[in-house]
């Protein structure tokens, strides 16, 4: 299986014109996981922390939206048995607990459209900080799980300067320039396979700090780098463009 790195949207994507058609397009592409093992940009929980192994209420863990949307299910197959692969192959210094949590929107946003049926056992994660390296050493552990048919799943967005996108929630088309500024950096720091540029993104990045004024967004993409840093794998951008002015770019590596 490949690792990804996408970006999830608000709940309103499912609504999209396009996204959806193209998530959907993705997954019908790749090989179907065994189970999905994702990383949101919404769960941040020290120590690492893994979610509900049984059925449990999805977490609407949004606001101001449509009461339709409160309504969404995604009764997805829990995923107990990837659970306890997860914790035995983190280290005694890097402490596993579990709590019975659903999926956040950072999870079930995608897998709507991406796997509608909800027949894919799905586990989610938690970042236990937003350290790039750590992230990183993080994935590269899990790496062993893609062998297994796990699909892991980064789930952010490549920019997220929801401070200053007012004008494109009125309709205004494109992108503003930092974004579009953070996009390409990231995506030519990807393709160069810059791990050291990627880690210091706060300080070499162009459109910082508007492009993510706060980190989570990007954050699980270093969990998807960590899990395909084997030698030989080729990196393809699936998803680009733009939504409300923010930067969708996605990628898989495999």
């Amino acid at each position: 299986m490949p690792a990804v790195y996408l970006g999830h949207g608000a709940p309103i994507l499912i609504d999209d014109p396009v996204w959806p058609g193209e998530l959907a397009a993705w997954a019908e592409k790749m090989p179907r996981p065994k189970a999905i093992l994702v990383v949101s940009a919404h769960w941040q929980s020290a120590p690492l922390t893994l979610g509900a192994v049984n059925p449990a209420p999805l977490t609407y863990d949004f606001y101001g939206f449509p009461e339709r949307y409160y309504r969404l299910r995604y009764d997805s197959p829990a995923a107990p048995d990837l659970a306890a692969r997860v914790r035995a192959m983190m280290p005694p210094e890097e402490p596993v607990a579990q709590r019975e949590r659903g999926l956040d929107h950072g999870a079930f946003i995608p897998l709507l459209v991406m796997y509608p049926n909800a027949d894919v056992p799905v586990l989610q994660m938690s970042m236990p900080d937003l350290a790039p390296e750590h992230l990183f050493r993080i994935g590269q552990r899990l790496a062993p799980l893609r062998d297994e048919g796990i699909l892991i799943m980064g789930s952010g967005f490549m920019t997220h300067g929801l401070p200053f996108i007012d004008q494109y929630w009125d309709g205004r088309e494109g992108a503003p320039e930092w974004s579009k500024d953070f996009d390409i950096w990231a995506a030519e720091a990807l393709e160069r396979g810059d791990l050291d540029s990627l880690f210091d993104f706060r300080n070499r990045a162009p459109g910082m700090p508007y492009a993510h004024p706060t980190v989570e967004h990007f954050a699980p993409l270093f969990v998807a780098l960590g899990a395909a840093t084997a030698p030989g794998e080729a990196l393809k951008f699936t998803i680009e463009g733009y939504w409300l002015g923010l930067a969708k770019r996605s990628f898989e590596i495999r």
